[in-house]
Order: structure tokens, then sequence, then C-alpha cells
């Protein structure tokens, strides 16, 4: 028998909801384990979430049995055999005893309950998830050693390899974020049939994938999964700038590796998904626009091509829109701090700050952490430089409210001292005014006025001189 650790009597102890619930489904006939990954992070003394329950009771048995007792049932994935319920605070997912199969050419997995919780583990992806708590006892059930794999940080399957990856390809790139989440090593046999049957992911949906990406990137450190998914070629199914940022060093320029540069810098950022991303594709572009000069190695517009490349290839990965904006974005403006050599004037933070907009600080995170130079020098003075600019930032803040920086009139303003309707003529006068108070600062309403009549009238425009007045300069 199993004794529960103290931290997690509340939650698994006497009285717990998740015995309550286990009593619920005996007391009509049916077994109940706690599975999975709250077992296996039981033992590696990890927080537990989510608590995952398997049952020999079909779905629409589950859903009968616990709804008078949860305070919330959620069914999405009754049609795979789970039922979703919450009680006092407490999330489950009850899934009936399971041995699914993917088909070839399928998607999605031909759902068939099992019989037995043996047959079940069987078809868990990893040992180390294969591990079953029987209630209310907690019998430990381990057919496959999950155990001393867990306790020596070993990453197996339970059933042959090519088994378990064809009963469902994503579980290969499930092993990278394990290797990354867990600090465990994958087996000899799961490395190699990874690198053997990539090509599988082919049938996985570009959400799960990415999904699983996700997971991967938020690890605390996502360096081992990122390698192992480059060195066994199971990037290339979804993601094959990886692999081909890994350039062949010039034998005359000996330039950096660029994969293990971006592998770097991604384990040097804060585990915060656009960030973490950015970092990612920070450098994509790179292969791309790789060229030769007197002075070694070029790059040049590698941040344009590669947030272009961004764009598309998280479009593909099926992000979510405002995601692919924002890293798009970072990726796009990360090496703008680089262009300001000769110190910042008021008027270069100003647009800095503008063309960042609500990513100023991620944007100076992404920055400092592309630094991975051995060279202490090189590292300080880059840091110095980092820690004026915002410095910089935190000044014109409170003076200016940079993150409100607009024209110094709107439109209507522009229309009718102009004297003109809507058009091509409002947006660019209006760009012009912007202008000025990114170079000028904070102008108020007649100093913009007299800047707007001298742009009209050397474009031939007569301005009609209707000023509106505004209470205060606009921000």
């Amino acid at each position: 028998m199993t004794t529960v650790p103290e931290r997690l009597v509340p939650l698994l102890g006497p009285g717990s909801a998740v015995r309550e619930l286990a009593a619920i489904l005996q007391d009509s006939g049916h077994e109940c384990y706690l599975v999975g990954g709250p077992v296996r992070d039981m033992f590696l003394d990890r927080p537990i979430g989510d608590l995952d329950l398997t049952t020999d009771a079909p779905p629409e048995t589950v859903e009968r049995l616990v709804r008078p007792w949860a305070d919330h049932v959620w069914l999405q994935g009754a049609r795979f055999g789970t039922v979703g319920a919450a009680r006092g605070g407490v999330s489950f997912e009850i899934t009936t005893f399971r041995a699914d199969v993917y088909h070839h050419d399928s998607r999605k997995p031909e759902v068939r309950f099992g019989d037995d919780i043996l047959t079940d583990l069987g078809r868990r992806d990893f040992t180390i998830n294969a591990m079953a708590l029987r209630l209310p006892d907690l019998a430990l059930v381990d057919p496959h050693d999950g155990l001393a794999d867990v306790l020596a940080r070993r990453l197996r399957t339970p059933l042959a390899v090519d088994i378990s990856f064809t009963d469902d390809p994503l579980r290969m790139l499930r092993a990278a974020r394990f290797v990354a989440q867990l600090g465990v090593t994958p087996s000899d046999e799961v490395v190699e049939a990874m690198g053997r049957l990539r090509d599988r992911l082919d049938i996985v949906s570009a959400e799960r994938i990415r999904d699983e990406l996700c997971k991967l990137l938020l690890a605390p450190d996502p360096s081992e999964g990122l390698w192992l998914l480059a060195t066994t070629k199971l990037a290339d199914e979804f993601f094959p700038e990886l692999n081909l940022m890994s350039l062949e060093q010039d034998p005359i320029h000996r330039h950096k590796d660029v994969l293990a540069h971006t592998i770097a810098v991604v384990a040097n950022t804060r585990p915060e998904l656009r960030v973490r991303l950015a970092a990612l594709f920070h450098d994509v572009g790179k292969p791309r626009t790789r060229g030769y000069s007197s002075n070694g190695v070029t790059f040049h517009h590698h941040e344009v091509v590669g947030a272009r490349m961004t764009k598309a290839r998280m479009t593909e990965l099926r992000f979510a829109n405002d995601v692919i904006e924002d890293v798009t974005k970072l990726v796009y403006l990360h090496l703008r701090f680089h262009t300001y050599r000769m110190g910042w004037t008021d008027s270069a933070v100003r647009r800095y700050a503008r063309d960042a907009g609500d990513l100023l600080d991620d944007l100076n995170h992404l920055t400092r952490c592309d630094c991975t130079t051995r060279n202490q020098r090189k590292a300080e003075q880059l840091a110095r430089r980092m820690d004026d600019l915002e410095a910089r930032i935190e000044e014109l803040r409170a003076a200016e409210e940079l993150a409100a920086i607009r024209p110094p009139l709107d439109g209507r303003q522009v229309m009718e001292f102009l004297g003109i309707a809507p058009g091509p003529i409002v947006g660019e006068a209006l760009e012009f005014l912007l202008e000025i108070r990114l170079d000028e600062g904070p102008i108020d309403v007649d100093t913009a006025y007299a800047h707007l009549d001298t742009w009209a009238r050397a474009r031939g425009i007569e301005p009609a001189g209707e000023r509106i007045a505004a209470a205060k300069p606009r921000e």
C-alpha cells in the first residue's frame, strides 16, 4: 500500500473530494483509479493540479453518477470517453478504460474502451505515466515498472516503442516535452524511433502539435527538449526552420552556430509563451540572409525576413492571431536596440517605445537574453547600454506618458483646419504631426496648428484656418 505524503492529504486523504468521487463509483459497482501525471508527480514531489481518474464505467454512467455530486460537469471529451467534473475547487477528468489505436492515415484515434486497468495502462504513452493508485486504498498498480523509471529519471514506453508511437504519433513530441519538463533521459529505443517514425507525425493535427510545443517551451529550461527535436529531426515535420539554423561553421569567419545560440536564448528568457516563442523564432531569418563580407559573416535584414517566416509558420501551427501578431512584432524589433550605438536621444527613445507599444518590457527582456557571448566585457557593455535605455524610458514615461503617444491633433481637427474631406491627406498630416511629437516631445495645440499650417502650404494646400480647440494637448 502506498502512503500519501503529508502535503497531499488534503487532496487525496480521507474526506477529500477524490475519495468522495471514488466512493460514488464504487458504490455503483465500478472500479476507480487515480492515474497518469498526478501519480507520477506525487513520486517526483511536484505540484499536483487537476486529477485524472480512470474507471470501467462508460461515460454515460459516469455522467449520471457524478452530476448530482459535482458543482460543475463538462462533456467536451465525452465522445473520447472523458467526463470532466469539479467539486470544491478540485477538477477531475474521469476517463473510461481505453484501448484506442490510430489508423495509419487518420488524424483521430479510433476510440475503443478497454476491459481492465492493465490494458488501459499498457496503452499510455510512457511508463512514468502508466501507474495507477487504486482508490480508496491507494494500492499502487505498476505493471511496467514506471516507479523505477521515475526514480531513475528514465523515459520508456510501456509497450514496444513502435506500437506506442504508432498508436499516437504525438507521443514523440511529448517525449521531448517530458525531457525538458521532468529532466528525464529517453531510452535509446525512444530516440531511435523518434527519428525513424517522425513522418508519422503528419497525421497529427496542427493544433495538437502546437499545444505540445507550447508546453515544452514553458518548461523551466526547454533546452534538452529542443535539442532532442533537432537531433532526431522530429522538428523537421512541423518546424523545419529549427535545424536550418544549424549553420555549418565557416572555416575563415568562424561565426556561431545559430541553432545553439537560439536554444540558449530560449533558456535565458522567462517562461512566458510570447517571449519564449519570440526567442525561438528571433533568428529564423538568418539562414536565408547569410552572406559574407570583408568583416565576416553577415545576416542583413534577417529580422525582416524572420518576421515574415515567423508569421507563416505560426499561422500553419494555428496559433491565435493576437499571439502571432505579438511574436512577429518582437522578432521584427529584436535588433532595434542595436541600431542606437551612439547613445539614446529623447526622440530615439520615444520611437523605440512607440514601436514596441505594449510589448516594450518583453522586447527589452528578449534583447537582454539575446546576449549569449562568453566575452564578459561585451556582455557587461550590452547590459550597461540596456540599463541606460531602460532608465531613459522610465524618465520619459514619467514626464510624457510614453504609452499614450499620439499626434497632438486628431483627424477632425486636421480636416476642419485644412478644409478637406476624409482621405489620404488626413493620414499623411497625422503621420507628420506624430513625427513632430516624437522629435520634440509634448507640444500644445497652437504649436501643432502652426506646424500643420507650414506642412500644408508646402504641399499647395491653403488652410481654411478653422481651429478646434482641445481641452488639453492630446497624447
